[in-house]
């Protein structure tokens, strides 16, 4: 999958905007930060060499000369045997080589008392000490986290190159599908496929618009033609398979897509299929629900993420040994869901094997563990590597 797709055309965003994006290429640092040196505390500005104890070792005692606030345009000099009021983020006087800190110091009238001793350059923050004027801030790839957003605007940039977040269109079929809020009738099911796809799209900052559509042929053809017109990529759920009733695959073959597969060796999730519409990347996912969900994750979502431009796409991995053995089959590579639980033992990932609701197996599930194709058996306390899902 990963092989057809390239990541959307860049975009150029402000920094106020641009959380969750990645960096298409790096961001140099523009300004020092502090542009100058300036105090970490609220205290007094002095020289260190007018410390010197006074006769029996009494505290130093500085006539106080004036003040300086965060933002002063200009600062007055230090004299010699004075201090200045300074406050935190305010620049260090000319002549001033330390602060003493206000919990250290007491005033009598003019004069301050520095009751502690405080060493050359304690409690200066000295210029661009942190960032200095062309410094790689963001490197291309890199996830534009909060706090990245915040260094960012700290070295002067306002606005950055990324990479555009896909808009995805989610469509699910079928006669018997409703929206989550319509009354349900007889041989009627709520689109849970259709809301944990749109679930996890949003968690990776995918953007969507869903659409429920009846097995109709011609109006299925009409909204995946739409799809292609306005959205960057499309998700189809149900009807993946090739019987009478399956119509995604055959509206698709009759719109002439570019298939690029259809059916694979992976249990659950055989039926998902991959290519293009109109130049636009489309995955079909089958209808039940595991099978749904695995095929998206292991397939789709990282498709989706490289639009986006990630360079490792897909879901994040650890890891684990097994707390017990799982089974897996020659014929294709079987997916796990399970729980990760971390112990004296370390981490350990539990297969659910509780026999049930696959909606509940699939919705208290915090890993997702693919047993390789051609893999019988994983005896307990092996090391595997599971993707994780919260």
């Amino acid at each position: 999958t990963l092989e057809n797709l390239d990541p959307l055309p860049v975009i150029e965003m402000p920094i106020s905007e641009c959380e969750g994006y990645i960096a298409a290429e790096d961001v140099v640092s523009r300004a020092d930060t502090p542009s100058l040196d300036t105090s970490m505390k609220d205290g007094y500005a002095l020289r260190a060499e007018d410390l010197t104890s006074g006769a029996g070792g009494a505290p130093a005692h500085l006539r106080i000369a004036g003040s300086v606030a965060a933002g002063a345009d200009t600062v007055d000099a230090l004299q010699p045997g004075t201090a200045l009021r300074i406050l935190t983020g305010a620049p260090i006087p000319p002549g001033a080589d330390t602060v003493a800190a206000e919990e250290f110091t007491r005033l009598y009238d003019v004069y301050v008392e520095v009751t502690h001793p405080t060493e050359l350059g304690r409690n200066i923050l000295c210029r661009g000490s942190d960032i200095t004027c062309g410094d790689v801030l963001l490197k291309a790839g890199q996830r534009l986290a909060p706090a990245r957003v915040g260094l960012l605007a700290a070295g002067g940039i306002s606005t950055v190159r990324v990479f555009p977040k896909p808009y995805v269109a989610i469509i699910a079929t079928g006669d018997e599908v409703l929206f989550p809020g319509q009354p349900l009738t007889a041989g009627k099911l709520y689109a849970s496929n259709l809301l944990t796809l749109n679930g996890w799209c949003r968690h990776f900052g995918i953007r969507t618009v869903m659409d429920v559509i009846a097995d109709d042929a011609d109006i299925l053809a009409r909204r995946l033609e739409k799809a292609a017109r306005e959205q960057d990529a499309i998700l189809t759920s149900g009807g993946a398979w090739s019987g009478d009733r399956d119509l995604t695959a055959h509206v698709l073959n009759d719109l002439g897509w570019r298939k690029k597969y259809h059916r694979v060796r992976l249990g659950p999730g055989k039926a998902v299929g991959f290519g293009f519409l109109n130049q636009k990347p489309l995955f079909i996912l089958p209808g039940g629900p595991p099978s749904n969900l695995v095929a998206f994750l292991t397939l789709a979502l990282p498709g989706l993420l490289k639009l986006g431009g990630h360079r490792e796409p897909g879901l994040p991995c650890i890891s684990a040994k097994l707390a017990e053995p799982v089974s897996g089959l020659r014929e294709w590579t079987q997916a796990v869901f399970g729980d990760i639980q971390t112990g004296d033992d370390g981490v350990l990932f539990k297969p659910d094997v509780r026999k049930g609701s696959r909606l509940k197996s699939m919705a208290r599930a915090r890993g997702l563990l693919l047993i390789p194709e051609g893999t019988d058996a994983i005896d307990a306390n092996k090391t595997v590597s599971v993707k994780v899902l919260t």
